[in-house]
């Protein structure tokens, strides 16, 4: 499950790179049956630099603060891992030799972190990617308008040393309805008009950070921690504009898996594990 939550961290930090100048979102998993909560926030800022006629330098960075309110009875002190700090610089290059594709390559270093301490090598974590998209989706000469993205991704927190492959296939199969099917999200849309979409949508979320104060728990040593959800749900978009719009995406978990983990990724601890509503909501300018 690791795995697919880096899939979805990399894989929607590269689509947002293509497409959003900025982002500010936040996100809310509160538990019904317990006391815990997860919260997140987001904030993203991308520059895309034109070196010439479809070819860009793109430069980005993107901050994640995620709070856990672990109010629970564990068998350890919460306050180490009650607040995590996601920082990424991102480069990428991506240009179109041809009308019908494009190509990308980015490289993220991330410090994810609780940031208690001094920054060490530990929460420095190298993730990148190279990607082909094939886009017809403004081409008027296909009936069912189409985008394809295939590509390799790597990041260091998967455990896996070699890359992963990724596949996102979006369709349009009228000026109402279209659907994409991959991960990080699948989804069914609804265009009600040119400013309101809805959609139905399974989604992958969590994340994966370094814990600097380490915790241990029957002579074992948790310095790592993970959360990986699976959401699915509804989702309504309004945009003011062309490029800036808001959205909001509610739904419930199918599957929550929150877990103190070792340096070699091994777990040492579940936490709350309990299904809960699922709530992301945002702005964003886009182009």
């Amino acid at each position: 499950m690791i795995i697919l939550v880096t899939l979805m961290l990399v894989s929607n930090n590269t689509i947002a790179q293509l497409t959003d100048i900025a982002r500010l979102e936040y996100s809310f998993i509160p538990q019904s049956q317990s006391e815990d909560q997860y919260t997140r926030l987001r904030a993203l800022f991308n520059y895309p630099i034109e070196l010439k006629k479809d070819t860009y330098f793109v430069l980005g960075a993107e901050y994640n603060r995620v709070l856990l309110k672990l109010e629970e009875p564990y068998p350890f002190e919460t306050q180490n891992i009650d607040n995590f700090h996601v920082i990424d610089v991102s480069i990428a290059y991506t240009f179109k030799p041809s009308n019908n594709w494009r190509y990308g390559v980015k490289f993220y270093p991330r410090i994810a972190s609780t940031l208690t301490q001094q920054i060490t090598k530990n929460d420095f974590f190298l993730n990148g990617g190279i990607y082909a998209i094939k886009d017809r989706t403004k081409d008027k000469n296909v009936k069912k308008p189409y985008r394809l993205v295939l590509g390799l991704t790597y990041n260091s927190t998967t455990g896996v040393p070699f890359p992963l492959p990724y596949v996102s296939y979006f369709r349009r199969l009228n000026e109402k309805w279209s659907y994409m099917l991959g991960i990080p999200k699948t989804n069914i849309r609804l265009n009600l008009n040119e400013k309101n979409l809805l959609q139905a949508f399974v989604a992958l979320d969590g994340f994966y950070a370094h814990i600097q104060d380490a915790i241990i728990i029957d002579n074992k040593r948790a310095d790592h921690i993970s959360l990986s959800v699976v959401v699915g749900g509804l989702g309504y978009e309004y945009s003011f504009t062309d490029y800036l719009a808001t959205y909001v995406y509610a739904g419930y978990t199918f599957r929550l898996n929150n877990v103190l983990r070792d340096v070699n990724r091994d777990e040492i601890y579940k936490l709350d594990n309990i299904n809960a509503p699922y709530l992301r909501t945002g702005l964003k300018f886009k182009i």
